[in-house]
């Protein structure tokens, strides 16, 4: 493995499915391979190939090995497996039993610099697989939100300015659709089809310039289009979002998720009378601004989300009543409530500070 390059783990895995009856063309089991990464192609992280044995126990002739090995700067990992029946059921513990944090800090960190410089760009690989899963899950995004491209990571400034020539002889090319699947969640305006974020950055990168790409990490590619606002969103908020690409939406949005139960119970303890915004009420409920309007707008079951505006203090144009007959604004019952409005404005007085949501919730 430590020899392997790209093609040559895209030929083992055409001949892996060759023999399981599946004739695949080379370039498809290389971009399979891309799709499934998602990130960097480093040579470093396949000339290091990381060891993790697991073993109900170890002798001390494989301890002793794996000591010296590892101080030849070899990245080798024992883990012991315990198995326990509970109830009928089999219950399965793991335990890592070298190297211990203080061999790592005192005994291997001088042979380890190199082996930590190419963990770190694994890291970093795992950190785009895992951003399309963290954008999905917090449920930012809605379904056929538009992307705009920005070649970045992986390229020399002059190809990027070759890509953005290329992107100019045809508008189409700069442009994707958002879906929420975590596969394949872009879909290319110039061809109508489904691609990865970092396979569909290398697919550009090789119709430009005729060569394969090599360590492009395409979630840094593709940045909101604020321009083209979703019905369900704020467009205040949806524009806060300009000029930030995928990857770092995820950085923001690491740890969030889409279970509204919190949310629901927050809302109801909202008083009449008072107001709050999609922004407070994402911070108490660990979200953002984005998906909690979008939910709001389409839940149906949200108590007293009229009581929600947006950080101006105005009702958003993404607000939607449950009762489509229904002919008022949030706005006007607010005032019915006692809240006052001014050039559509609801004063300020009536907002509830962070501290108080804070408190509704229980934190």
């Amino acid at each position: 493995m430590s020899r392997f390059d790209l093609d040559t783990l895209a030929q083992a895995h055409r001949e892996f499915r060759k023999g399981r009856g599946e004739n695949l063309e080379l370039d498809t089991c290389r971009q399979r391979l891309l799709d499934h990464v998602d990130g960097d192609w480093s040579p470093e992280l396949l000339q290091r190939p990381r060891q993790v044995i697991i073993a109900a126990d170890f002798p001390k002739q494989v301890t002793h090995t794996v000591v010296w090995l590892s101080e030849m700067n070899l990245d080798i990992d024992l883990v012991q497996v315990g198995l326990w029946k509970v109830k009928d059921q089999l219950i399965a513990g793991f335990t890592k039993v070298y190297p211990t944090p203080e061999v790592e800090e005192f005994t291997l960190a001088p042979a380890r610099i190199e082996a930590k410089a190419a963990a770190q760009k694994l890291e970093e690989r795992s950190r785009a697989q895992n951003a399309v899963h963290v954008i999905v899950g917090a449920g930012l995004l809605p379904d056929g939100a538009l992307l705009r491209l920005t070649p970045r990571h992986g390229v020399t400034e002059g190809i990027r300015e070759d890509i953005l020539a290329w992107v100019g002889e045809d508008r189409s090319r700069a442009s994707v659709t958002w879906s929420n699947n975590t596969a394949k969640p872009l879909t290319w305006q110039a061809d109508g089809k489904p691609y990865t974020p970092t396979g569909l950055a290398n697919h550009i990168f090789t119709s430009v310039t005729g060569r394969k790409a090599d360590g492009i990490q395409g979630t840094t590619w593709w940045d909101i289009d604020t321009a083209h606002v979703p019905d369900t969103v704020d467009p205040d908020e949806w524009r806060a979002l300009a000029a930030t690409h995928l990857a770092g939406l995820a950085k923001q949005l690491n740890g969030t998720s889409k279970d509204w139960t919190g949310l629901h119970a927050l809302l109801n303890a909202v008083p009449a009378g008072r107001w709050t915004t999609y922004g407070d009420v994402a911070a108490v409920v660990n979200s953002h601004a984005v998906p909690v309007g979008t939910h709001l707008a389409t839940c149906g079951q949200c108590p007293n989300a009229w009581r929600v505006l947006n950080a101006a203090g105005r009702v958003s144009p993404g607000f939607r009543w449950t009762d489509p007959t229904r002919t008022d604004s949030p706005a006007d019952v607010l005032a019915t409530e006692g809240v006052r409005f001014e050039g559509g404005v609801a004063a300020q007085e009536a907002r509830l500070t962070l501290h108080e949501l804070r408190g509704m919730a229980g934190g």
